[in-house]
């Protein structure tokens, strides 16, 4: 067999291929999204389409303590008929079993900035659920995730549920030129 002579990659300010894969490799951190497509029924999503759209909205709510608010919110309290309608849903469908400690729909207006952030510690869970009845790529609206020290991010097609751990920092895009609204549920540990 002949022999090849290589230059000495240290030496030239390089490392071996395999060194830098085996060095990525021992440090990425492996994140669960669960994702379920056509979570609702076809009238549901209308209906709870139709409740984003008449339900009063309020001003004030930060992504972070150190940023300002961003977008609008409207609380589901346990009173309300979609409060237990979601609840059951995500126990059938994620087999959620935690408690719910808040519920309630972001409304993001076009161009709106929002701010990346964490939404609880430990096994804390967050669902988002996306009800617009319409996705077009070039209008954006994707829930971005820092993944590995990469972005990741997650479509918001209608009638789409994600479920993840609430310390995975994430933020939410908005809509170019219309409204996007979201559902948030978030589980307590």
């Amino acid at each position: 067999m002949e022999s090849v002579d290589t230059p000495d990659l240290k030496s030239v300010g390089l490392m071996p291929v395999g060194v830098q894969v085996s060095l990525a490799l021992s440090v990425k951190v492996k994140i669960m999204i669960e994702i379920i497509d056509n979570f609702l029924e076809e009238s549901d999503l209308k209906s709870f389409y139709n409740f984003c759209l008449k339900a009063p909205y309020f001003y004030g709510e930060k992504d972070a303590p150190y940023a300002p608010p961003t977008g609008l919110i409207t609380p589901i309290n346990e009173e309300n008929f979609w409060f237990e309608f979601f609840k059951q849903r995500c126990e059938n469908k994620f087999n959620m079993q935690q408690k719910i400690y808040r519920m309630y729909i972001n409304l993001f207006l076009p161009n709106e900035k929002p701010y990346y952030h964490i939404d609880g510690t430990g096994n804390d869970k967050t669902l988002l659920f996306y009800p617009n009845p319409n996705f077009n790529l070039d209008q954006g609206g994707e829930t971005k995730f820092i993944v590995n020290n990469e972005i990741k991010g997650v479509l918001p097609i209608p009638n789409r549920a994600i479920l993840f751990n609430a310390n995975i920092k994430h933020c939410a895009t908005p809509f170019r030129d219309k409204s996007r609204f979201t559902l948030a549920i978030k589980y307590a540990s």
